[in-house]
Protein backbone atom coordinates (compact mmCIF):
# COMPACT_ATOMS: atom_id res chain seq x y z
CA UNK A 1 0.00 0.00 0.00
CA UNK A 2 1.45 3.42 -1.06
CA UNK A 3 2.11 6.31 1.58
CA UNK A 4 -0.45 8.74 1.61
CA UNK A 5 1.42 12.18 1.49
CA UNK A 6 -1.45 15.07 1.13
CA UNK A 7 -5.14 14.69 1.35
CA UNK A 8 -7.49 17.47 -0.03
CA UNK A 9 -11.71 17.71 -0.27
CA UNK A 10 -12.35 19.58 -3.21
CA UNK A 11 -15.16 21.81 -2.70
CA UNK A 12 -17.66 22.71 -5.68
CA UNK A 13 -19.86 25.35 -4.26
CA UNK A 14 -23.48 26.32 -5.26
CA UNK A 15 -26.33 27.61 -3.79
CA UNK A 16 -27.99 24.52 -2.49
CA UNK A 17 -24.87 22.20 -2.84
CA UNK A 18 -21.45 20.91 -2.48
CA UNK A 19 -20.07 18.78 -4.50
CA UNK A 20 -16.87 17.05 -2.96
CA UNK A 21 -14.02 15.29 -4.66
CA UNK A 22 -11.56 13.61 -2.10
CA UNK A 23 -7.96 13.19 -4.12
CA UNK A 24 -4.67 12.00 -2.65
CA UNK A 25 -1.15 12.45 -3.33
CA UNK A 26 1.38 9.05 -2.89
CA UNK A 27 4.73 8.60 -1.96
CA UNK A 28 5.69 8.56 -5.94
CA UNK A 29 4.34 12.13 -6.18
CA UNK A 30 1.02 11.02 -8.46
CA UNK A 31 -2.44 12.60 -7.68
CA UNK A 32 -5.54 10.16 -7.55
CA UNK A 33 -9.13 11.39 -7.25
CA UNK A 34 -10.57 8.23 -5.13
CA UNK A 35 -13.99 9.55 -3.65
CA UNK A 36 -17.00 11.73 -5.05
CA UNK A 37 -20.53 12.80 -3.24
CA UNK A 38 -22.87 15.66 -3.41
CA UNK A 39 -24.14 17.28 0.28
CA UNK A 40 -27.06 20.05 0.91
CA UNK A 41 -25.21 23.70 1.18
CA UNK A 42 -26.86 23.58 4.69
CA UNK A 43 -26.09 23.72 8.33
CA UNK A 44 -26.83 20.00 8.26
CA UNK A 45 -25.01 19.09 5.18
CA UNK A 46 -22.02 20.43 6.87
CA UNK A 47 -22.22 17.96 9.76
CA UNK A 48 -22.82 15.21 7.13
CA UNK A 49 -20.03 16.34 4.60
CA UNK A 50 -17.26 16.46 7.23
CA UNK A 51 -18.44 13.38 9.09
CA UNK A 52 -18.05 11.59 5.37
CA UNK A 53 -14.34 12.92 4.79
CA UNK A 54 -12.75 11.62 8.02
CA UNK A 55 -14.93 8.19 7.21
CA UNK A 56 -12.78 7.96 4.08
CA UNK A 57 -9.35 9.75 4.54
CA UNK A 58 -6.73 8.44 6.41
CA UNK A 59 -6.90 9.39 10.12
CA UNK A 60 -3.07 10.17 10.02
CA UNK A 61 -3.14 12.61 7.86
CA UNK A 62 -4.44 16.33 7.97
CA UNK A 63 -7.37 16.66 5.35
CA UNK A 64 -7.02 20.58 3.30
CA UNK A 65 -10.80 21.50 2.16
CA UNK A 66 -10.29 23.63 -0.92
CA UNK A 67 -13.27 25.47 -2.32
CA UNK A 68 -13.50 29.29 -4.67
CA UNK A 69 -14.82 32.30 -3.54
CA UNK A 70 -17.84 31.83 -5.12
CA UNK A 71 -19.88 34.95 -3.92
CA UNK A 72 -21.60 34.77 -1.04
CA UNK A 73 -22.41 31.14 -1.33
CA UNK A 74 -19.06 29.37 0.20
CA UNK A 75 -19.12 31.80 3.32
CA UNK A 76 -20.86 29.63 5.66
CA UNK A 77 -19.42 26.39 5.13
CA UNK A 78 -15.75 28.35 5.14
CA UNK A 79 -16.90 29.69 8.71
CA UNK A 80 -18.34 26.18 9.30
CA UNK A 81 -14.91 24.44 8.94
CA UNK A 82 -13.10 27.25 10.41
CA UNK A 83 -15.01 27.16 13.86
CA UNK A 84 -14.23 23.43 14.05
CA UNK A 85 -10.68 23.65 13.68
CA UNK A 86 -10.27 22.66 10.18
CA UNK A 87 -7.72 23.36 7.03
CA UNK A 88 -9.47 25.77 4.72
CA UNK A 89 -8.57 27.21 1.70
CA UNK A 90 -10.44 29.66 -0.49
CA UNK A 91 -9.49 29.81 -3.82
CA UNK A 92 -9.71 33.12 -6.89
CA UNK A 93 -11.82 31.57 -9.20
CA UNK A 94 -9.58 32.38 -11.97
CA UNK A 95 -6.13 30.62 -10.25
CA UNK A 96 -8.47 27.04 -10.46
CA UNK A 97 -10.16 27.97 -13.84
CA UNK A 98 -6.52 28.45 -15.23
CA UNK A 99 -5.30 25.21 -14.06
CA UNK A 100 -8.32 23.72 -15.00
CA UNK A 101 -7.49 23.94 -18.84
CA UNK A 102 -3.89 22.49 -18.18
CA UNK A 103 -6.12 19.55 -17.45
CA UNK A 104 -7.05 16.48 -19.79
CA UNK A 105 -10.67 17.07 -19.23
CA UNK A 106 -13.35 17.18 -22.11
CA UNK A 107 -16.74 17.05 -19.95
CA UNK A 108 -17.29 19.89 -17.63
CA UNK A 109 -19.58 19.76 -14.99
CA UNK A 110 -19.82 19.68 -11.30
CA UNK A 111 -17.98 16.50 -10.66
CA UNK A 112 -14.79 17.23 -12.76
CA UNK A 113 -14.84 20.92 -11.49
CA UNK A 114 -14.82 19.39 -8.08
CA UNK A 115 -12.16 16.95 -8.86
CA UNK A 116 -9.85 20.33 -10.98
CA UNK A 117 -10.33 21.97 -7.11
CA UNK A 118 -8.83 18.68 -5.38
CA UNK A 119 -6.33 18.66 -8.05
CA UNK A 120 -5.43 22.15 -7.25
CA UNK A 121 -4.99 21.93 -3.77
CA UNK A 122 -2.84 18.74 -3.76
CA UNK A 123 -0.74 20.53 -6.60
CA UNK A 124 -0.03 23.73 -4.38
CA UNK A 125 1.01 25.04 -1.24
CA UNK A 126 -2.21 27.10 -0.44
CA UNK A 127 -2.68 29.63 2.67
CA UNK A 128 -5.02 29.00 5.11
CA UNK A 129 -8.49 31.17 5.05
CA UNK A 130 -9.08 33.75 7.40
CA UNK A 131 -11.91 35.13 8.53
CA UNK A 132 -12.94 38.54 6.85
CA UNK A 133 -12.42 41.41 8.75
CA UNK A 134 -15.82 42.64 10.40
CA UNK A 135 -15.06 46.01 8.98
CA UNK A 136 -14.83 44.61 5.53
CA UNK A 137 -17.53 42.36 5.47
CA UNK A 138 -20.26 45.42 6.81
CA UNK A 139 -18.80 47.45 3.80
CA UNK A 140 -19.13 44.88 1.56
CA UNK A 141 -22.91 44.20 2.99
CA UNK A 142 -23.33 48.18 2.89
CA UNK A 143 -21.84 48.97 -0.68
CA UNK A 144 -23.54 45.89 -2.26
CA UNK A 145 -26.64 47.07 -0.97
CA UNK A 146 -26.23 50.70 -2.20
CA UNK A 147 -25.63 49.29 -5.54
CA UNK A 148 -28.86 47.78 -5.42
CA UNK A 149 -30.35 50.91 -4.72
CA UNK A 150 -28.37 52.89 -7.19
CA UNK A 151 -29.65 49.89 -10.17
CA UNK A 152 -34.03 50.25 -8.84
CA UNK A 153 -33.20 54.59 -8.88
CA UNK A 154 -32.27 54.00 -12.72
CA UNK A 155 -35.27 51.42 -13.37
CA UNK A 156 -37.66 54.51 -11.83
CA UNK A 157 -35.70 57.24 -13.07
CA UNK A 158 -36.37 55.89 -16.80
CA UNK A 159 -39.69 55.24 -16.45
CA UNK A 160 -40.52 58.56 -15.19
CA UNK A 161 -38.37 60.10 -18.06
CA UNK A 162 -40.80 57.73 -20.69
CA UNK A 163 -44.09 58.30 -18.91
CA UNK A 164 -43.32 62.15 -19.00
CA UNK A 165 -42.41 61.89 -22.87
CA UNK A 166 -45.40 60.57 -23.55
CA UNK A 167 -48.21 62.79 -25.48
CA UNK A 168 -50.36 62.50 -22.22
CA UNK A 169 -49.09 61.30 -19.37
CA UNK A 170 -50.72 59.92 -16.07
CA UNK A 171 -49.88 61.93 -13.35
CA UNK A 172 -50.83 59.78 -10.34
CA UNK A 173 -48.09 57.25 -12.14
CA UNK A 174 -45.55 60.16 -12.62
CA UNK A 175 -46.13 61.06 -8.70
CA UNK A 176 -45.63 57.79 -7.52
CA UNK A 177 -42.17 57.87 -9.45
CA UNK A 178 -41.04 60.95 -7.25
CA UNK A 179 -42.26 59.51 -4.39
CA UNK A 180 -40.36 56.20 -5.23
CA UNK A 181 -36.84 58.14 -6.41
CA UNK A 182 -37.44 60.03 -2.85
CA UNK A 183 -37.38 57.05 -0.70
CA UNK A 184 -34.37 55.53 -2.48
CA UNK A 185 -32.64 59.11 -1.93
CA UNK A 186 -33.38 59.26 1.70
CA UNK A 187 -31.65 55.39 1.37
CA UNK A 188 -28.79 56.01 -0.83
CA UNK A 189 -28.15 59.02 1.71
CA UNK A 190 -28.42 56.84 4.75
CA UNK A 191 -25.98 53.89 3.07
CA UNK A 192 -23.36 56.57 2.41
CA UNK A 193 -23.28 58.17 5.41
CA UNK A 194 -22.91 54.90 7.40
CA UNK A 195 -20.15 53.68 5.12
CA UNK A 196 -18.62 56.86 6.08
CA UNK A 197 -18.80 56.38 9.80
CA UNK A 198 -17.69 52.90 9.44
CA UNK A 199 -13.75 54.00 7.17
CA UNK A 200 -13.84 56.48 9.94
CA UNK A 201 -14.11 53.89 12.85
CA UNK A 202 -11.12 51.98 11.52
CA UNK A 203 -7.61 53.48 11.18
CA UNK A 204 -6.27 50.77 8.95
CA UNK A 205 -9.27 50.89 6.37
CA UNK A 206 -8.97 54.63 7.00
CA UNK A 207 -5.36 54.60 5.90
CA UNK A 208 -6.37 52.20 2.88
CA UNK A 209 -9.16 54.67 1.76
CA UNK A 210 -7.10 57.58 1.60
CA UNK A 211 -3.66 55.97 -0.27
CA UNK A 212 -6.07 54.50 -3.19
CA UNK A 213 -8.26 57.79 -3.09
CA UNK A 214 -5.01 59.34 -4.41
CA UNK A 215 -5.33 57.31 -7.56
CA UNK A 216 -6.95 60.00 -10.48
CA UNK A 217 -10.68 58.78 -11.11
CA UNK A 218 -10.99 56.98 -7.35
CA UNK A 219 -13.22 58.66 -4.90
CA UNK A 220 -13.63 57.20 -1.22
CA UNK A 221 -16.79 55.01 -1.88
CA UNK A 222 -14.73 53.28 -5.07
CA UNK A 223 -12.05 52.41 -2.46
CA UNK A 224 -14.42 51.70 0.04
CA UNK A 225 -15.96 49.12 -2.14
CA UNK A 226 -12.66 48.07 -3.34
CA UNK A 227 -11.51 46.96 -0.09
CA UNK A 228 -14.84 45.44 1.09
CA UNK A 229 -15.10 43.02 -2.44
CA UNK A 230 -11.36 41.62 -1.79
CA UNK A 231 -11.41 42.00 2.13
CA UNK A 232 -8.30 44.07 2.07
CA UNK A 233 -6.24 42.77 -0.05
CA UNK A 234 -6.29 39.66 1.87
CA UNK A 235 -5.78 36.45 -1.30
CA UNK A 236 -4.53 38.91 -3.57
CA UNK A 237 -0.57 38.69 -4.19
CA UNK A 238 -0.12 40.82 -7.30
CA UNK A 239 -1.95 43.03 -10.36
CA UNK A 240 -2.30 40.05 -12.20
CA UNK A 241 -4.48 38.48 -9.88
CA UNK A 242 -6.67 41.40 -8.65
CA UNK A 243 -7.19 41.79 -12.77
CA UNK A 244 -8.65 38.70 -12.87
CA UNK A 245 -10.36 38.70 -9.96
CA UNK A 246 -12.04 41.70 -10.78
CA UNK A 247 -12.68 40.24 -14.56
CA UNK A 248 -10.73 43.20 -15.77
CA UNK A 249 -8.01 40.99 -18.08
CA UNK A 250 -8.12 40.79 -21.51
CA UNK A 251 -8.99 38.07 -23.79
CA UNK A 252 -7.65 37.88 -27.31
CA UNK A 253 -8.85 35.87 -30.15
CA UNK A 254 -6.34 35.68 -32.89
CA UNK A 255 -4.88 32.77 -35.09
CA UNK A 256 -2.90 33.18 -37.96
CA UNK A 257 -3.50 36.23 -40.39
CA UNK A 258 -7.54 34.41 -40.72
CA UNK A 259 -8.46 34.51 -37.28
CA UNK A 260 -9.44 38.23 -35.41
CA UNK A 261 -11.43 38.49 -32.79
CA UNK A 262 -12.61 41.07 -31.03
CA UNK A 263 -9.90 42.00 -28.20
CA UNK A 264 -12.31 42.21 -24.60
CA UNK A 265 -12.45 41.62 -21.39
CA UNK A 266 -12.83 38.35 -20.08
CA UNK A 267 -16.36 39.43 -16.97
CA UNK A 268 -15.16 36.33 -15.28
CA UNK A 269 -14.31 37.76 -12.11
CA UNK A 270 -16.33 39.58 -9.07
CA UNK A 271 -18.94 41.79 -10.98
CA UNK A 272 -18.63 44.18 -7.93
CA UNK A 273 -15.43 45.26 -8.10
CA UNK A 274 -15.38 45.71 -11.96
CA UNK A 275 -18.92 47.74 -11.93
CA UNK A 276 -16.87 49.95 -9.21
CA UNK A 277 -13.79 50.76 -11.57
CA UNK A 278 -15.94 51.06 -14.87
CA UNK A 279 -16.22 54.61 -14.49
CA UNK A 280 -12.70 55.71 -13.16
CA UNK A 281 -11.42 53.73 -16.12
CA UNK A 282 -13.59 55.40 -18.57
CA UNK A 283 -11.99 58.70 -17.05
CA UNK A 284 -8.32 57.50 -16.85
CA UNK A 285 -8.51 56.73 -20.61
CA UNK A 286 -10.25 59.96 -21.70
CA UNK A 287 -8.17 62.23 -19.08
CA UNK A 288 -5.13 61.17 -18.01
Amino acid sequence: MKRILRQVAGIDVAQKELVVSLGCKNENYSDEIYAYKVFPNSDKGFVELVNWVKKMSNPGILIQFVMEATGVYHERFAFFLKDNDHQVSVVLPNLISNFSRTLDVKTVNDKTSSAAIAKFGLSRILDQWKRPDPVYKKLKQLSRELDQIITERTVIKNQLHAETAEAEPNKSSLKRSEKHIAFLNKFHAEIKAEIAILIKSDDTVKQSVSLISTIPGIGKLTAAIVLAETNGFEMIRNKSQLISYGGLDVVEKQSGTSIRGKTRISKRGNRYLRKALHMPSLSAVRYN
